[in-house]
């Protein structure tokens, strides 16, 4: 029986589509998709899937995914074994306590913020950064 690793490097669109999606689609589904979220942190019940949300606005703005490696084990007959290796996260209520004292309104903030630096055009750079960076700043996820 063999095994064999595979790593393959995950990558976002290129720069053109995800100024063109930008510019198209990205700023106003966008600032929608912010506004939605935020208003389902509003209620207990809709909190989980508004930190969901949150972590996918680099996509819904840029189509930025996450980056990094996929590697894939496999054995002998073809049939996989073990797809990625987390990323290893704070402890939960750590994330939980950050989130109600910190998390909620420093993300709002830190996302209309980079929303208007995108606005600027010239800013889409600093602006998918930020934006990149929402998933931490909301509830400390490391990717």
């Amino acid at each position: 029986m063999s095994v064999k690793v595979v790593s393959v490097p995950r990558k976002n669109p290129g720069c053109l589509v995800q100024l063109l999606w930008f510019l198209f689609v990205g700023w106003w589904v966008g600032e929608v998709w912010i506004v939605a979220a935020w208003l389902l942190m509003l209620t207990v019940v809709g909190i989980p899937l508004a930190v969901k949300m949150m972590n996918k606005v680099p996509q819904v703005i840029a189509l930025r995914g996450e980056t990094g490696s996929l590697t894939v084990t496999t054995v002998g007959d073809g049939s996989v074994v073990t797809v990625g290796t987390p990323v290893p996260q704070h402890n939960i209520v750590l994330r939980s306590i950050y989130f109600l004292l910190i998390g909620w309104w420093l993300s709002g903030i830190w996302m209309e913020l980079a929303y208007a630096i995108c606005l600027t055009i010239i800013g889409l750079p600093v602006g998918f950064w930020m934006f990149d960076k929402i998933p931490g700043l909301v509830s400390l996820r490391r990717s």
